[in-house]
């Protein structure tokens, strides 16, 4: 790695680069369970529709945007709302620079401050060994960051011509109590922990 790592507040002029980032994912990966890349229009509303009250965060090495983190609904019930899924892309060629690890602290640092109590992953792993298009390496970095298996569906996800398992991870981060208060839009709260 050449730089720093610079984290900020993901803009919606931003959406080409990162729809960019994710296309190779959808197209030779079975790391997203996609068959068709989104355009930059539909990342962009994508975008729009998380960032009405969530974090959407973005990673720059050398003035290049390199990964982007996210947290989104976790089921569409109010008993739910403390409780988030999350999603990391780096930019492939830039694995173990960091940057996932950068994302990943300031999305934590960011949901924390809106009263968020429940981080969720969403994760592909292969049923059995590792193949070409799919490792078990993000489940060990979610692992690192303080998540725990919490469940894995077997042969779940059809791509390529195979099955795949899908496995979820749960890190929780702070007290459930009875009179729990509501979680704050994104927009709302003056997190400091990223640029804006």
């Amino acid at each position: 790695m050449s730089g720093d790592v610079r984290v900020r507040l993901a803009r919606i002029e931003d959406a080409e680069e990162l729809a960019a980032i994710y296309e190779p994912y959808v197209r030779e990966t079975a790391i997203t369970f996609e068959y068709v890349p989104p355009t930059p229009a539909e990342f962009a509303e994508r975008m729009r529709k998380t960032m009405e009250f969530f974090p959407y965060l973005v990673a720059e090495l050398d003035g290049r945007l390199v990964g982007y983190a996210y947290a989104g609904t976790f089921k569409g019930r109010p008993a739910y709302d403390w409780a988030v899924e999350t999603s990391i892309y780096v930019a492939q060629g830039h694995a173990g620079e960091g940057i996932g690890r950068a994302l990943h602290d300031a999305l934590e640092r960011a949901l924390a401050a809106q009263g968020v109590l429940n981080m969720y992953a969403c994760i592909a792993v292969p049923d059995g060994e590792d193949d070409e298009t799919l490792t078990r390496n993000s489940q060990h970095f979610h692992e690192h960051m303080g998540y725990r298996l919490v469940g894995e569906f077997y042969q779940c996800g059809f791509k390529g011509g195979r099955w795949y398992n899908m496995i979820w991870m749960e890190k929780i981060l702070g007290e459930h109590r009875t009179d729990q208060p509501p979680v704050t839009p994104f927009p709302e709260t003056s997190v400091t922990c990223v640029e804006r």
